[in-house]
């Protein structure tokens, strides 16, 4: 093994998953300070690794539903010069953290023609191409960080993971998001609480009216003041569909509290306005990751999704999920009461 390798990380999926790899570049750059660090992701998640302090590069090819359908051609023939890019950097390994056995990713990592690639294999399926495998095996003790951080191995880095995620906030952005805080949100002492009210999947969203009761309780016991999050667009779109109307509905039912709607057309405002919060309550998913990461405490709703697998990482949190797997079923009561035994809240009890 070289003493300073070229190394490539593929992880080209979702937000969350992304940042749950952050932890693997991290011992990699412990275990190589030299080293050239890159990683391959998708352009919609490219913001995550922005200003990350361990890698020295990152590639990215557009998807082509998060592209115009007149550009796809151009889309792809900017794939092809990326991926030529990457033949030519000559990389020493290219690994996969793609939560298993990754035959997606495996093709661009052929591509790149790397001298070894490191990814999870099953007796079913052990390609030729990965010539330094580890054995997938389906622990459901693990989190998403350490099944990721378990293909390491190869390299001689074992033990348990860095207990934190890695991003860095765009601070021009945060500064622009905190500068359009009505006054009312601005200042004020009790916390300011993320609300994101958004979830890809149905099983995964509390109700509007949820969120109002919880945000008057939270106001009168800790003078709490609101940063209103949601996915923007039209529920309606096929593609990106979105809670703009949901968010206008809960708007109207916090009416008098204070409170500031977060405009979030890209990820870039997401991260920035959640950097402004000082705890967040929401359902699995992205955002609840990048809440994690910027060290947020969390309240944080589980539908049908595995907590032990995708709970948040290295921050204070508090799980709440029925047994029906339906965030429906959880109640105002049990969010409050969640909210009032995260650590830091007794400072503004």
């Amino acid at each position: 093994m070289p003493k300073s390798p070229s190394i490539l990380v593929i992880r080209r999926d979702n937000i969350g998953d992304l940042l749950l790899t952050t932890p693997m570049f991290e011992a990699l750059r412990q275990k190589f300070p030299s080293a050239h660090l890159a990683a391959l992701v998708n352009s919609y998640n490219r913001p995550i690794l922005e200003g990350n302090p361990f890698l020295d590069e990152v590639y990215c090819y557009a998807k082509a539903k998060h592209v115009d359908r007149w550009s796809v051609p151009g889309v792809l023939w900017r794939r092809l010069g990326m991926l030529r890019r990457l033949r030519r950097r000559r990389f020493d390994y290219v690994i996969l953290p793609n939560g298993g056995p990754a035959p997606r990713s495996l093709r661009p990592a052929r591509w790149a023609a790397p001298q070894h690639i490191i990814g999870y294999v099953t007796p079913q399926s052990e390609p030729k191409s990965i010539d330094l495998p580890v054995w997938w095996t389906r622990d459901r003790a693990l989190h998403e960080v350490e099944v990721a951080f378990r293909l390491l191995a190869p390299l001689g880095i074992e033990g348990p993971p860095p207990r934190r995620l890695q991003l860095v906030p765009n601070q021009e952005k945060v500064a622009q998001a905190r500068a359009s805080l009505p006054a009312e949100v601005a200042s004020g002492s009790g916390p300011l609480v993320a609300l994101h009210i958004s979830s890809r999947k149905e099983q995964q969203r509390w109700p509007v009216a949820y969120f109002s009761n919880l945000a008057r309780r939270l106001h009168l016991d800790y003078e709490a003041r609101f940063l209103l999050f949601w996915s923007p667009g039209d529920q309606s779109n096929p593609q990106h569909p979105g809670d703009d109307k949901k968010a206008e509905e809960l708007l109207s039912q916090m009416e008098g509290l204070p409170v500031a709607p977060m405009v979030t057309e890209e990820l870039p405002d997401l991260i920035s306005g959640l950097t402004l919060a000082d705890c967040a309550v929401l359902s699995d998913g992205g955002a609840m990751h990048i809440a994690a990461a910027l060290g947020k405490p969390l309240v944080c709703f589980f539908g049908n999704s595995g907590s032990q697998r995708w709970h948040p990482w290295g921050v204070a949190h508090q799980i709440l999920q029925k047994e029906s797997r339906d965030v429906s079923d959880i109640t105002v009561d049990e969010a409050v009461a969640a909210f009032a035994r995260l650590p830091v809240v007794s400072k503004w009890g």
